[in-house]
């Protein structure tokens, strides 16, 4: 067993100073690999799971082997796992934290009641905290004594990890480096609103070898900066529902998470991961292109958040060029999922970090079009680890170059106007808030993403009123969609038929479009009255006249072909699970209708098109007449538009 292993060779060691991140990877997956794991590749960063926006972790790819399906790999799988968030945000800046990152982890299935421990197919605690030691101390040669663990100490009904503390005790761990700490930082989950989740053990790193300012008590979870995660060991025992009930699975397991960043900072000996390999090429052609000036009014411009103010006075200079770092990288793995800049869910999470970056960008006065050389460093640094981001690098670059051209044309007129609406305000009235209204105009009118509209604010004193924001934005999306109904000729109960003929015809024109441009087509708008179609979509590159082509006449094929329009009620996850396109997430109602065109008699059962959708829509697709694009055209920051008609 490793435990027997690890009681005869924990012993102090020297850090290992010649490894980098690609040879952490390799020996991550290789150690793994060894003790009968199945390597498995990163999943994309936008999940199956309708709940969640983006990939958080490297469990989410397996969640439903740990409730129970049968996995295709096995039960001992492994992986280094692309994962987005947007939680830290606030703080990136400091020495850890990031939006996109990746996490290497090592993962057991189905632990049943007699396992069969590590020459079997499945493994719980002892396994794991066992193999996480040896990996760390005998494969890295992370001395013992700069390493530190906490377990679940038990809290409402779920108890103390009892079993966690006893085999760290018998691994030798010194007493006084063990803690316990409660639901808030050890224990897990789920993902989304429901799924696996249960208690954890956390190994920290001990980074700064000395007291914490605040006392001589200092442990891991302190905000001092003193202590870093490193890995979290989760032991799935539990389920939890969607109205957030915990009962105990019926199969356990285990879910690890390392952060590649993190470590690969501590083998290199930095003092931040953004001084690691991964990061100081990005932040060197930075600083390129800014002639290395000093900028003494970072001091002004950027209030830290508490969580790291004490380490502000050393990093205020280098916090700009962090964020833009960490953005630029998030970025480029973003618009690789074909994800576009947008207004609604990912495409408004890119569009945020975009121009957060723009506009740092302009403070550091660096030149137009600085986006484009670092992203090709970003994929310079990740092509052989991720081959598809440098497939895709000239969508990527377009996304970029069409957004930074878009923004900066109204960016400087905005902070210019900002700067003039905070003038009155200082000289007017006695509370330093922007108004939700205010903040509205300016997402309108300069395209500024609510959250940017709040850092600018902060750093001259000044809050945002949030929700008066939102009942603004809720205000001009109600007369919207008024004027959109009586624009559109009562598209619903009254819809005239020629409309409801172009409304089908919109959807054989978003599967044509799929089909021969490629799936990261995505649906951005439409607009249908009873003369024709307007249909917005994601596309970084104008389309070519063999292609509008090639769409009209797939379109007309399916028309030709007199196929049945479909209408099924469902759930929403069903729909989703069945294939069903929906790109808009709203406030579905428990049953919603899915419309499928296809052939009934065909013997596969696959079909044309399939997506949620309200209505109305024709019988069969012989109903439409002859379908005729009348132009294609741009829309900015890779989206295209469509003009059609049916004659």
């Amino acid at each position: 067993m490793a435990l027997n292993y690890l009681k005869k060779s924990l012993f102090s060691v020297k850090l290992s100073k010649e490894m980098d991140s690609r040879e952490l990877r390799k020996r991550f997956l290789d150690f793994f690999e060894k003790r009968g794991h199945t390597i498995v590749p990163s999943s994309s960063l936008i999940p199956s799971d309708p709940s969640v926006l983006f990939t958080t972790a490297g469990m989410q790819q397996f969640k439903e082997y740990f409730l129970g399906k049968p996995s295709p790999y096995g039960n001992r799988v492994t992986s280094c796992q692309k994962c987005f968030r947007t939680s830290d945000i606030d703080e990136i800046g400091d020495s850890k934290h990031l939006t996109f990152f990746e996490m290497l982890g090592n993962f057991s299935f189905a632990m049943s009641a007699k396992s069969s421990g590590e020459g079997g197919e499945d493994y719980f605690k002892e396994e794991t905290i066992s193999w996480a030691l040896e990996f760390l101390i005998g494969n890295l040669k992370i001395p013992l004594e700069k390493l530190w663990f906490t377990y679940f100490k038990g809290e409402g009904e779920i108890p103390e990890d009892k079993e966690s503390l006893k085999i760290l005790e018998d691994l030798k761990i010194p007493q006084e480096r063990i803690r316990k700490f409660g639901k808030k930082d050890n224990f897990w989950g789920p993902t989304g609103k429901r799924g696996p989740c249960g208690p954890t053990v956390e190994i920290h790193y001990n980074l700064a070898g000395k007291p914490c300012q605040k006392g001589k008590n200092c442990i891991p979870n302190c905000d001092c900066g003193r202590f870093v995660e490193l890995w979290n060991l989760v032991f799935n025992e539990y389920e939890q529902d969607q109205e957030g009930k915990i009962s105990p699975l019926a199969q356990k397991g285990v879910d690890t998470g390392m952060g590649l960043e993190r470590v690969t900072m501590v083998l290199e000996e930095k003092e931040s991961i953004f001084e690691t390999d991964l990061f100081s090429p990005i932040i060197f052609e930075i600083k390129k292109m800014t002639g290395q000036r000093e900028i003494s009014s970072f001091e002004r411009l950027y209030t830290p958040p508490i969580a790291f103010e004490k380490e502000f006075e050393k990093i205020k200079y280098q916090r700009p060029f962090r964020i833009i770092t960490d953005h630029i990288r998030a970025s480029v793995f973003l618009a690789s999922e074909g994800i576009l800049p947008s207004n609604i869910e990912r495409g408004y999470v890119l569009r945020r970090v975009l121009r957060r970056t723009i506009r740092l960008g302009k403070l550091l006065n660096l030149p137009g079009g600085f986006l484009i050389p670092l992203a090709k460093k970003v994929i310079e640094i990740y092509k052989d680890i991720y081959p598809e981001i440098f497939s895709k690098e000239t969508d990527i670059l377009t996304v970029f170059q069409n957004e930074e051209e878009r923004f900066s044309k109204t960016l400087e007129r905005g902070l210019s106007q900002f700067e003039k609406l905070l003038k009155l305000k200082i000289k007017n009235e006695k509370l330093k808030v922007i108004k939700g209204e205010e903040a509205f105009d300016f997402y309108q009118s300069y395209g500024f993403p609510l959250e940017l509209t709040e850092e600018i604010a902060l750093e001259e004193g000044f809050k945002v009123d949030k929700e008066g924001f939102l009942e603004a934005q809720r205000k001009h999306q109600e007369i919207s969609r008024a004027g959109a109904e009586k624009k559109f000729g009562g598209v619903g109960k009254e819809a005239t038929y020629e409309a409801t003929k172009l409304h089908s015809a919109t959807h054989l024109l978003q599967a044509a479009l799929r089909k021969i441009l490629g799936e990261h087509i995505k649906q951005m708008g439409s607009d249908i009255t009873p003369q024709r179609l307007r249909f917005d979509f994601s596309h970084p590159q104008k389309m070519s006249v063999e292609e509008i082509k090639k769409v009209e006449d797939l379109v007309n094929q399916k028309i030709k072909e007199g196929l049945e329009v479909k209408r099924e009620e469902m759930p929403y996850a069903k729909a989703i699970k069945s294939g069903a396109l929906a790109f808009f997430k709203e406030r579905y109602p428990k049953i919603i209708s899915v419309y499928s065109i296809g052939n009934p008699s065909d013997p596969s059962g696959q079909v044309f098109s399939k997506e949620i959708c309200a209505g109305p829509h024709v019988k069969k697709t012989g109903e439409l007449g002859h379908f005729k694009i009348v132009k294609e055209e741009s829309l900015g920051s890779g989206m295209r538009r469509i003009r059609a008609v049916l004659e």
